[in-house]
């Protein structure tokens, strides 16, 4: 018998289980890795007791992949998998996507759009008296009515189309086991409503008194500006400490969102990472070609979760919370030390980090006991003085990782935060990841330059990414190495106009800069920019936002920020053109771009 838990019912007797208690649906490939989300909830759960099994990529339809291994005795529990399931089919353009990492072989099409809603439909069709909990990222940023991109609308709450009895929101791990020990005492899942990091629905009778209530989902569908002021306070209830209980009506229903779960302690992730996973896709995948997404965190180490950073355009804020939560050093360790034992290991730790690889405590020690402040960022526009800016313990752990035996390098590559590094007085960090853990390439994310973009953005300005840039450049020459900087940047954000496009081109022009990573913003559930995106407006302020909405306009501005590709001369020149910058269009070093050619 191998270590996977079950995915067919043969599986599921040769561990002598003849009935699980739960069925957990997933829209990627089963890998037992603790960066999957669904492998994570199922082993905690097999932690506690409880017989899971995993129906991975179902056929959705019919019923029968869902009744593969039987009616589970107390919760189907449903999610889209890793990525949401309508980003992991379709780009920015809303073109479909040729490759999913997630499936086996890379193969797209193995799960459905909206796959949170289908599964629990289907789950449902299988076994109607099976109670359904849906979670996972689809699922938790769209726990009330939001902004669908795909189809242009707003829809209402997936736990009313998902017909589910719970949602979970967040990071499950706390709600899954307080939902699990009441449904194994007998309690009806329509009578599971105080768990924190849950929302459930009611009938107008039942909503509780000291709910607040947000606008109904009819209103706010109807008056952009109710959408904004709705999700403002969603916004600023997304903290353990301060969030209150949230009611948003719909028709005659009430979607109820209880206060977010506690973070973990220490211990608790120590644990929680240190499950027996195999860290491999199931067997029934390797005909198929494997998982793709496995080669990037095989050998990777996740040392903490939630981020203080505060980006507009990130969901995590929705969905992990600010509050930074890491893992000890011993844990760490014992993992690197596993991984060094397995026949595959080539001596290389591909990532020690998490959503910012250098956060790896709370911003300040307030937020340990009260929680983040609803009114303030830790980082935007600048530090704020009771931030905490110290990579000591980071680089301690660096250290240690380093010197594990038949460990060679270890890098960082989920991306650090260049603002919080370069505010460090201290350099040793900075100077050591630049000699030990940079793999020639440093992802950083300076997002854009413009003053006003980035202020939507909730980014730094420009000065304090080129003092980083400048300060990395200088280390690295006295290091003597060559290494370089891949900014992320974002284009056609709320805010940005041509004109902002051009001036971003012009700063790489100067910086002699090429970037590869560039993003059309992509307006998903759960963003302060996306909620700008559909309602023009900033939820924070109530003023007014441009946003370039025509695909043509978008496209414009993501040639001006590669206009050294000749593909995209036509469109730089068209740019320049309307932005009323013809003198960047001609033969000067100055020039984006060269003349029309001659005919």
């Amino acid at each position: 018998m191998h270590g996977f838990l079950p995915a067919t019912r043969e599986e599921a007797l040769e561990r002598g289980w003849r009935e699980l208690d739960f069925v957990l649906i997933t829209g990627d490939a089963y890998v037992d890795h603790s960066s999957f989300g669904a492998a994570l909830i199922a082993r905690l759960l097999v932690s506690r007791g409880y017989r899971v099994g995993v129906i991975a990529q179902p056929d959705w339809r019919g019923p029968g992949d869902f009744r593969r291994l039987g009616p589970p005795r107390l919760a189907f529990l449903v999610t889209s998998g890793n990525v949401d399931s309508m980003v992991n089919h379709y780009t920015s353009f809303r073109h479909r996507r040729r490759r999913d990492v997630y499936s086996p072989g890379g193969v797209t099409g193995r799960r459905p759009d909206r796959a949170v809603i289908v599964y629990a439909n289907c789950a449902r069709w299988a076994y109607p008296k099976v109670p359904v909990v849906i979670g996972g990222l689809e699922a938790s940023l769209r726990r009330f009515a939001h902004y669908d991109y795909w189809s242009d609308t707003v829809r209402r709450s997936v736990l009313l189309d998902s017909k589910a009895d719970l949602l979970v929101y967040g990071m499950g791990e706390r709600p899954i086991l307080e939902i699990a020990e009441l449904l194994a005492r007998g309690v009806p899942a329509g009578q599971i409503t105080e768990v924190r990091g849950t929302a459930f629905s009611c009938s107008a009778g039942g909503r509780p008194e000291e709910a607040l209530p947000l606008p109904s989902f009819e209103r706010i569908r109807e008056n952009r500006r109710l959408f904004a002021e709705s999700f403002l306070l969603q916004y600023q209830n997304t903290d353990p400490f301060s969030a209150r209980r949230l009611a948003e009506p719909t028709a005659d229903r009430w979607v109820m969102q209880n206060p977010p779960a506690w973070p973990l302690s220490e211990a608790e992730l120590d644990e929680l990472y240190e499950l027996p996973f195999t860290r491999d896709p199931h067997p029934m995948h390797d005909s198929e070609g494997g998982v793709p997404a496995v080669e990037e965190i095989r050998f990777s180490l996740v040392s903490s979760r939630g981020c203080f950073g505060a980006c507009s355009f990130c969901s995590l804020t929705f969905h992990q919370g600010r509050i930074v939560q890491g893992r000890s050093h011993q844990s760490l360790l014992r993992e690197a030390e596993a991984l060094t034992r397995r026949p595959d290991f080539k001596g290389y730790i591909h990532d020690v980090g998490g959503p910012t690889a250098n956060f790896r405590r709370a911003a300040c020690s307030r937020q340990e006991r009260r929680g983040a402040c609803q009114e303030r960022q830790c980082l935007y526009p600048s530090p704020c003085p009771n931030l905490v800016v110290d990579h000591s313990d980071y680089l301690k752990l660096l250290r240690k990782l380093r010197a594990v035996p038949k460990v060679k390098k270890v890098f960082i590559r989920s991306g650090i935060r260049y603002d919080y590094l370069i505010a460090d007085a201290e350099e040793t960090f900075f100077v050591e990841m630049c000699r030990h853990h940079v793999s020639g390439q440093l992802k950083v994310a300076p997002e854009h330059v413009s003053p006003g973009v980035l202020h939507l953005m909730g980014k730094p300005g420009r000065s304090v990414f080129d003092r980083f840039a400048d300060r990395f450049a200088d280390i690295n020459r006295q290091l003597g190495k060559k290494q370089y900087l891949v900014p992320y940047l974002i284009t056609a954000h709320p805010g940005s106009r041509l004109e902002d496009a051009v001036e971003l081109a012009e700063y790489l022009r100067d910086r002699r800069m090429q970037p590869e990573q560039v993003q059309d913003f992509y307006p998903t559930p759960g963003t302060l920019s996306t909620c700008m995106y559909y309602t023009g407006l900033d939820p924070r302020d109530g003023k007014p936002v441009y946003v370039a909405r025509g695909l043509h306009e978008k496209m414009l501005q993501r040639a001006l920020v590669q206009y050294r590709l000749p593909r995209n001369g036509a469109l730089v020149r068209e740019a320049l053109r309307r932005a009323g910058r013809k003198d960047l269009i001609g033969s000067s070093s100055r020039c984006l771009v060269g003349p029309e050619p001659t005919r």
